[in-house]
């Protein structure tokens, strides 16, 4: 049964498929089971269940199934023989066909239950998945003598990387992401963190209510975005800040003056905006643009999404991501935000590593 409300409290999963009550690891079978169980997509993407009879959020540090063990079935319906049996913690066990899995960008394997929710393989089920297999590549394996594809993780769309489809969307659509307002994660820290007067980017801009907030705060911000569409209504909105500028452009293609400039980035809903493969190409830019001592000031959207914008995302491949370049100052999952992006949103603080 699907709560029919946000549910206002939360269990969270550690990198492992652990169940988290408050800090502490839940080792109970029978109520670890039943989350497990009944684990279900919200209608706002995040994930939900019942835990002591009561809905709850479930903020997953990966996808919310970790698969630690898997079992071949072999049954005399050849239909069936492409089952797997996927035990995860808790005792709680799932069929699911071969054919539909996938793989990430670190050759991770990853699949969906039928009410749609995620799971991904351990190392050691992933192991035990090739052990099984008479050949494979990195696209296709042979099961039961016939030739399977490896799906790729993401469904991704070379649309959205042209400024034309950004400004399809702010003439003929009301832009999803366009709050009308700062994000809570903003409104709420930015007081608390007392930043001395700072240069800060903006990529991604939109309507600039997030650029603006910094400007009234007495920041210098540069705001950037690929739609003129965006910049213009952004300039009618805002224009009025002196401490607040435009650029009409690629955050891909940016000026060279912009290296090494900015004191701080500020990530919100750009990250997910774009195709995924170009995550790494992002942080990069990130890193040309802070100067040694810069900080990212970011929030991402954990849910599980494979096509968008928005993509979804997971907190285990977001710190894959920036731990190289980026030293964690902060690191935690938003419980503020507003119903349709409540469960979903990591608010990281980081400063740029000195490499």
């Amino acid at each position: 049964m699907i709560p029919q409300e946000i549910p206002s409290l939360f269990l969270s999963t550690d990198e492992d498929g652990f169940l988290i009550d408050d800090e502490k690891k839940i080792t109970n079978l029978e109520i670890g089971s039943g989350v497990l169980a009944n684990l279900t997509l919200l209608p706002n993407n995040s994930f939900g269940s019942w835990y002591h009879h009561q809905p709850v959020i479930v903020e997953a540090f990966d996808s919310p199934l970790i698969v630690q063990s898997i079992e071949r079935m072999v049954l005399p319906e050849k239909n069936l023989n492409k089952l797997l049996k996927l035990h995860f913690h808790y005792d709680y066990c799932k069929f699911v066909a071969v054919q539909n899995l996938f793989v990430d960008h670190w050759d991770r394997l990853h699949g969906e239950l039928e009410n749609g929710i995620p799971f991904t393989f351990s190392r050691k089920a992933q192991e035990q998945f090739f052990e099984m297999l008479e050949e494979y590549t990195d696209e296709e394996f042979e099961w039961h003598g016939e030739t399977e594809k490896f799906h790729p993780f993401w469904l991704e769309s070379s649309a959205i990387d042209s400024p034309q489809w950004w400004n399809h969307i702010y003439v003929n659509e009301t832009p999803g992401w366009n709050l009308e307002s700062p994000a809570e994660t903003l409104k709420d820290m930015l007081p608390r963190l007392k930043l001395p007067k700072s240069k800060i980017l903006v990529l991604g801009c939109g309507d600039s209510h997030d650029a603006a907030f910094f400007a009234s705060h007495g920041h210098l911000v540069t705001a950037v975005d690929i739609s003129t569409h965006a910049i213009e209504r952004s300039k009618k909105l805002y224009g009025h800040l002196d401490t607040l500028k435009w650029l009409e452009a690629d955050l891909f293609n940016l000026p060279e003056s912009f290296h090494g400039q900015f004191d701080l980035i500020f990530e919100y809903t750009c990250y997910c905006a774009i195709n995924p493969h170009r995550r790494k190409e992002l942080i990069k830019v990130w890193n040309q643009c802070l100067h040694d001592q810069g900080q990212l000031m970011a929030t991402f959207f954990c849910m599980h999404k494979r096509q968008g914008p928005p993509f979804g995302s997971t907190e285990w491949e977001i710190r894959e991501f920036l731990k190289k370049d980026f030293q964690f100052l902060f690191w935690g999952r938003w419980k503020k935000s507003i119903p349709r992006r409540q469960g979903r949103e990591l608010f990281v603080l980081a400063k740029k590593r000195i490499k």
